[in-house]
């Protein structure tokens, strides 16, 4: 039976021509600078995101602990949503690491955060306060449906960060998504921050790494915590070799996995007991409920549908994520369907 994936599109494997250039990737030591192939990959980065320089990393979550512990010392304060990666999904290292506080304020609905609440939360300068520092946001907002951010909200809070003395750091995970739902060159997302970070393993389908890009002088000291942390990779460049694959390839494809999104949405949706959340559809993810009245948990409807080769995302007691990426195809939109139906009569 094959197994349709739609936890994350983290899960994606790399092409076959990934594989082959990573078989044939020109290496050195990335320690010392000289791996070509990752030197190849950070210079297009910076380039695609209007930056001066690029880092190839190991993760998104190191990415985003290397920009703030980059913009902040110990003991300054970074503000971001409730909803923030940073702030759920990254085992608090900003504090444990680098001796950083969050101060959250709430994610609105459409992924923003209200530019009042910013303006609120920065400190005054008083000695008995943490200096607020940094702004982060997330493009797209993961946890409030995968909604994509414009650029007329980004200039926006850049604005209110400059007002402020705040460097602005952007989750971009998923930004390549972001530009091709609102139909915008990445750069006009990203040209208004001081550093962000996007990831290759998600729908690019690079096996591993993230870049994190900033100015030349950021990005050095950027290097010095890389190395700190444990991620310089030596002979990085077999995997640098699938993300230059994944950036000259896979970006403009992400629309057909918005428009699987779109579908499955709309026939998930005509099934009885089952409700898009989170303004679903959004970019190429889709959050469903399960109604009350059904009586039905998410484990349970979760265990029926592995029965049926199909694998879902459990984000509450009775609700799903489900992420479309380049391993899930048309003909599997109708599989998936017919396996929530199953599921729904047998859990």
């Amino acid at each position: 039976m094959k197994r349709i994936d739609l936890r994350s599109d983290t899960v994606t494997l790399p092409t076959e021509k990934m594989r082959r250039a990573m078989a044939d990737a020109e290496l050195g030591d990335d320690v010392y600078g000289e791996d070509p192939t990752v030197n190849r990959l950070q210079e297009m980065a910076a380039e695609r995101l209007g930056k001066e320089a690029g880092l190839f990393i190991p993760s998104g979550t190191m990415g985003n602990l290397i920009a703030v512990l980059t913009h902040c010392g110990r003991g300054d304060e970074v503000i971001m949503g409730t909803h923030g990666h940073t702030f759920l999904h990254e085992a608090g290292g900003i504090s444990a690491l680098g001796g950083v506080s969050p101060s959250m304020i709430p994610n609105k609905t459409d992924g923003t955060l209200d530019l009042d609440d910013i303006r609120h939360a920065v400190r005054a300068d008083d000695i008995h306060e943490p200096r607020s520092k940094l702004l982060i946001l997330e493009n797209t907002q993961n946890a409030c449906g995968g909604m994509s951010l414009s650029r007329e909200y980004m200039l926006a809070a850049s604005a209110v960060a400059r007002e402020n003395n705040l460097a602005l750091h952007l989750d971009g995970a998923r930004v390549f998504n972001a530009a091709v739902d609102q139909g915008v060159p990445v750069v006009d997302l990203v040209d208004m921050v001081d550093s962000v970070t996007f990831c290759l393993s998600k729908g690019l389908c690079a096996p591993v790494g993230s870049v994190l890009c900033g100015s030349k002088p950021f990005i050095a000291e950027a290097l010095r915590i890389r190395k700190q942390l444990g991620g310089g990779m030596r002979q990085a460049g077999v995997l640098a070799a699938a993300g230059i694959v994944a950036l000259e390839e896979m970006v403009d494809r992400l629309a057909e996995d918005h428009a699987n999104a779109r579908e499955l949405a709309q026939g998930l949706s005509a099934i009885e007991g089952v409700r898009l959340d989170k303004g679903s559809p959004n970019t190429n993810m889709v959050y469903v409920e399960l109604a009350p009245e059904l009586g039905i948990s998410a484990e349970a409807v979760e265990s029926a549908l592995q029965a049926e080769g199909v694998l879902a995302g459990i984000t509450g007691p009775r609700h799903f994520r489900l992420v479309c990426h380049y391993w899930i195809k048309d003909d599997d939109l109708p599989v998936i369907m017919a396996a929530f139906k199953k599921a729904l009569n047998r859990a």
